[in-house]
């Protein structure tokens, strides 16, 4: 009878010690492999490994920053959009890296070999800004070509879109995400570069607002653990994480092996901000901006939570 008793008061004493976990709101702008850290994360129990209860919400680019700098979400893994509403005045900050380059490609019709071939040529992007026209450009200039003059630019919209205007020839070449590249191998087409092949340029990471930053650094920190486990489990374990992108996009397997076997070198182990890498993002944006002013690091950046992030993980960060 008393061991019953004691059993009955353990039941009901022992939810007052349990910690209810911290509910966070991160968007993303789609469900691909851009964005498997996010979902690894989440399907994997990172976040709730770290007392997180986390939502993936899906939104434009736009929005992202509207709501991150606004609080209705806490955090967002879109990185480049950060930086330049940070150089904006925006109160945001990206607080780490997660993927070191872009996954964007460059894929031509048949009868183009190399980049150099492009010249005088029509380009198909997503929309003017993004970060697949900032890729593209990046690419064909990385080759000797300036596309603002000697090419033909077309926002087409999703890859899609721009995939179906290649195979229409209503464009030369398109930049695309994966899987689309190796459907086009598969129908003739070229991929002509890699973006992360070429140059570091950071592309997905976290951002957050300053407010959160100075007034919950702990939840920061928790979540940037979260992240780079997630990340780590993507370089270490190839099956678990196709199939988290399988049943993440929606793509299928198939699509899913395809887009992680070109793209999982870009995923870094330790949610470091490469500083060549933002100084590259910083000067795109200052172009795009029209700001002849310098802007540091730390106008767009805050890496203290990382530091403590990656201290905890007993990893030394670069």
């Amino acid at each position: 009878m008393r061991k019953t008793v004691w059993l009955v008061l353990a039941f009901l004493i022992f939810p007052i010690f349990l910690e209810a976990a911290d509910k966070i709101r991160v968007s993303i702008s789609s469900v691909d492999i851009a964005f498997l850290t996010g979902g690894v994360a989440l399907k994997k129990g990172f976040f709730k490994e770290e007392g997180l209860d986390a939502e993936l919400i899906r939104m434009n680019a736009n929005v992202s920053i509207t709501a991150l700098a606004t609080g209705d979400t806490d955090y967002t893994l879109i990185f480049g959009s950060v930086v330049r509403a940070a150089m904006r005045g925006l109160p945001v900050r990206v607080v780490a890296g997660f993927m070191d380059g872009s996954t964007h490609t460059l894929i031509s019709r048949p009868e183009f070999k190399t980049v150099k071939d492009l010249k005088g040529r029509t380009l198909g992007i997503s929309s003017f800004g993004a970060t697949a026209d900032v890729a593209a450009r990046m690419m064909i200039k990385h080759y000797g070509i300036d596309p603002e003059k000697e090419m033909k630019i077309i926002a087409l919209g999703p890859d899609r879109a721009r995939f179906a205007a290649l195979k229409e020839e209503v464009v030369d070449v398109a930049v695309i995400s994966p899987p689309a590249d190796a459907e086009g191998k598969k129908l003739g087409f070229n991929v002509l570069a890699r973006a992360y092949e070429l140059f570091s340029f950071p592309f997905i990471g976290l951002g957050a607002n300053v407010k959160k930053i100075k007034e919950k650094p702990d939840e920061v920190k928790r979540a940037i653990k979260a992240l780079i486990k997630a990340n780590r489990y993507i370089r270490q374990n190839r099956d678990g994480a196709i199939q988290v992108l399988a049943e993440f996009s929606r793509s299928g397997k198939e699509n899913a092996t395809a887009s992680y076997d070109s793209s999982w070198k870009v995923f870094n182990l330790d949610g470091s901000i490469p500083e060549d890498g933002l100084r590259l993002v910083i000067d795109q944006a200052k172009q795009a901006l029209k700001i002849d002013r310098e802007v540091s690091a730390s106008e767009v950046s805050d890496i203290t939570p990382l530091r403590e992030a990656q201290k905890e993980l007993g990893i030394k960060g670069r």
